[in-house]
């Protein structure tokens, strides 16, 4: 349950002290969601993890094996296909298959991907060009780990709202919950390494064999290790990410004051937690979007699923008024998911793109806004 620590422990705002997340010993946050100490210390390590990492492992979460083992085999037969028979499913739109390409404004890293919207509908339709044979066995498969990511999604929320003392601790989960939810799933496929070159030939894309990148200890260094997936956050509310045994996912913490990029090790029976960019705005900054990215370098592949919980496109994004004070005025002004999508999709992937949205309380009439809207 406690993993032992060499890191400090997560700061407490709430008294009486309750015990924080554990660590793993180089800085990465693991909360027990089996409540081994009651579920009111575990609501209150879920909003301290998010509050000081906005990012977690989560464990003992009760999440069956069977959904992501089905999900896993489909996807990696999918991703074995030959690349024109994969294209089918492509080009991203930004949903359906790509390689290498991420966005729309030159974003690129070493992968391929399938990313689609968790609707159904959406899905049936979509798995027509995914699984020519038997589209409706992919169908029931993605429907069936998204709901039980929605689920746990929920109850991650809900625990946080608990956290935060939110007089309706369902306020976060209500929003992913809705009919017209835009909440989506990305299968990643990080080819190994040593046969990246193979993916170029096949997908007719070129790209420097390495870029340089920062370490964790901020020496740049170029050992051949290559951008998986750049440095940026999740502008959705959060996110669940899964992956199989091979390392690679680097999130950006503090650590003494400064930022350091961390290693995440594998752990293929937890899920990695991510706060994403709606969240902080509904705290009013509260709980912090995490910045991470991928570095491709193992010599095995990389297969990882991330779930994006998202409102639907007319919800409006605005601190709760828990959360705003005298002394801890709003943040960030309304806007809608729409709004803040439209946005994302203009920008490039290691944009902060929530400063945009951030009331300058030097600049009055900004304020004012603020406070109409």
């Amino acid at each position: 349950m406690v993993v032992p620590s060499t890191t400090p422990a997560v700061r407490q705002e709430t008294p009486p002290p309750l015990p924080p997340p554990s660590h793993d010993g180089i800085g990465i946050p693991t909360v027990d969601l089996s409540a081994p100490g009651g579920r009111g210390a575990l609501s209150q390590q879920v909003a301290s993890a998010c509050a000081e990492h906005g990012f977690f492992r989560a464990v003992n979460h009760g999440v069956p094996p069977g959904p992501a083992a089905r999900l896993d085999a489909a996807a990696r037969t999918f991703f074995a296909l030959p690349p024109h028979d994969k294209q089918r499913a492509g080009p991203p739109s930004p949903l359906g298959y790509g390689c290498r390409t991420i966005g729309f404004n030159g974003d690129a890293g070493e992968l391929e991907y399938l990313l689609l919207h968790a609707n159904p509908a959406a899905v049936a339709h979509r798995a027509r060009s995914i699984d020519t044979d038997n589209p409706s066995q992919f169908s029931n498969v993605v429907n069936e780990y998204v709901g039980a990511m929605r689920q746990l999604a929920c109850e991650i929320l809900d625990l946080l709202g608990e956290g935060l003392g939110l007089k309706d601790p369902r306020s976060f989960s209500k929003l992913i919950t809705d009919t017209d939810s835009d909440s989506l799933l990305r299968i990643n496929h990080y080819p190994p390494a040593c046969t990246i070159q193979k993916l170029d030939h096949e997908n007719q894309c070129k790209m420097k064999s390495s870029f340089r990148i920062k370490t964790g200890n901020g020496v740049n260094q170029s050992a051949g290790a290559r951008i998986g997936f750049g440095e940026h956050s999740d502008p959705q509310i959060l996110s669940l990410l899964r992956s199989n045994d091979v390392d690679g996912l680097q999130v950006l913490l503090n650590c003494d004051g400064r930022e350091v990029w961390v290693q995440v090790p594998a752990d293929p029976s937890a899920f990695f937690v991510n706060v994403g960019d709606l969240l902080q705005a509904l705290t009013n900054g509260k709980v912090i979007s995490v910045r991470h990215r991928v570095i491709a370098s193992s010599c095995r592949a990389r297969l990882s699923t991330i779930y994006f919980a998202a409102p639907s496109l007319h919800a409006r994004i605005l601190a709760l008024p828990e959360t705003v004070t005298a002394n801890s005025p709003r943040q960030y002004r309304p806007f809608t998911w729409a709004e803040y999508k439209k946005t994302m999709y203009s920008l490039r992937l290691s944009h902060s793109r929530l400063n945009l949205f951030h009331i300058d309380h030097d600049d009055h009439s900004n304020v004012g806004k603020g406070e109409q809207e």
